[in-house]
């Protein structure tokens, strides 16, 4: 019995070790993961273990992993490149081309990282001088052509320099704060319950415990879907403020000699007669938006509200009722 078994354990050892040389084999055959080609298929193609990988994975053409590395860097050599597979990083050198060319290198990268902010430097001086051009336009408009270049020609150009810029950004900042919204809620809160108020500003209509919320200013932003007015709106409103005061000054307050005395008059009517009606118009849109119902689904309703903008909903549900009524 034990002289069956030595021969059956022999035999296992030799294709045990067969097995091994046949592994070691294996992973020592090159073998591209790139384009899958074998040492065997171009024994003159120059080959590279690039990482950590084993097996045959760990081998890859020196032309395939080149063009692999260009796909992955798009034109940017100083990128680093990864392995897919172990993520160990490719050790890239490039031969030495002189000094001359590691300076017209280090020029390059030194002008594409000043670049921006050269540009950036640009943008803010021309918004800069455009500023200060609308603060000297807006200054002689309001003033009075005469009035404003008397008034600039003897103040410090240090201070024209720094205080004309500020129109323009307070203007915007000013347009920014809706104080209709603040006059709004006040009004709603406090003057809801005054029955002369009514004539004026409708507060009605709203149903149910719905109008307990009225004073919530989330609530209005809700249901208006104005409320949030963009950004170029509110830039050209602000703008545009200066010469609409001076045009309403000049049409209802001619009296008024002074163009400065004029024009915030102008600019005050303007605002409140704006405001007013700004304020006239949320509120209305507030109580459409609060008094809204949805109806049932009825072909009624349906031919009432939907009508021919809608064709064959109605016929459609009758149809589909006529189907189960023979079904059933």
């Amino acid at each position: 019995m034990a002289n069956d078994e030595r021969p059956h354990a022999a035999t296992q050892g030799v294709s045990s070790a067969s097995q091994a040389l046949q592994i070691t084999e294996d992973e020592n055959q090159k073998s591209c993961w790139v384009c899958f080609a074998t040492e065997a298929d171009d024994k003159l193609a120059a080959w590279v273990q690039p990482c950590k990988c084993i097996g045959t994975t760990k081998w890859v053409h020196q032309s395939c992993l080149q063009r692999w590395v260009d796909e992955k860097q798009r034109g940017n050599i100083s990128h680093k490149v990864l392995c897919p597979q172990c993520k160990a990083e490719y050790i890239v050198v490039f031969p030495s081309m002189g000094a001359f060319v590691a300076l017209l290198d280090a020029l390059e990268g030194f002008s594409h990282t000043i670049s921006p902010f050269i540009a950036g430097g640009v943008l803010l001086g021309s918004i800069y001088w455009i500023a200060i051009t609308y603060g000297a336009v807006t200054v002689m408009q309001v003033v009075g052509h005469r009035e404003g270049l008397e008034m600039m020609e003897s103040a410090d150009p240090l201070v024209l320099l720094v205080l004309l810029p500020t129109i323009p950004v307070t203007l915007i900042s000013a347009k920014m704060y809706n104080w209709e919204d603040s006059v709004l809620l006040f009004l709603r809160k406090y003057c809801a319950k005054i029955p002369a108020l009514a004539y004026i500003l409708p507060f009605g209509n709203v149903e149910g415990d719905r109008s307990s919320v009225v004073a919530d200013q989330t609530t209005n932003a809700n249901t208006n879907s104005n409320a949030h007015t963009s950004p170029t709106r509110i830039f050209c409103s602000a703008l545009l403020l200066p010469t609409i005061s001076t045009i309403i000054g000049k049409i209802f307050f001619r009296s008024i000699k002074n163009n400065l005395h004029r024009t915030i008059l102008g600019g005050l009517t303007y605002i409140t007669i704006k405001g007013a009606l700004k304020i006239y118009h949320k509120q209305m849109l507030y109580i459409r938006h609060s008094s809204r119902r949805i109806l049932d689904y009825t072909e009624s309703n349906l031919k009432l509200y939907r009508g021919p903008n809608m064709p064959g909903r109605a016929e459609t549900v009758s149809a589909t009722r006529d189907d189960s009524e023979q079904v059933d």
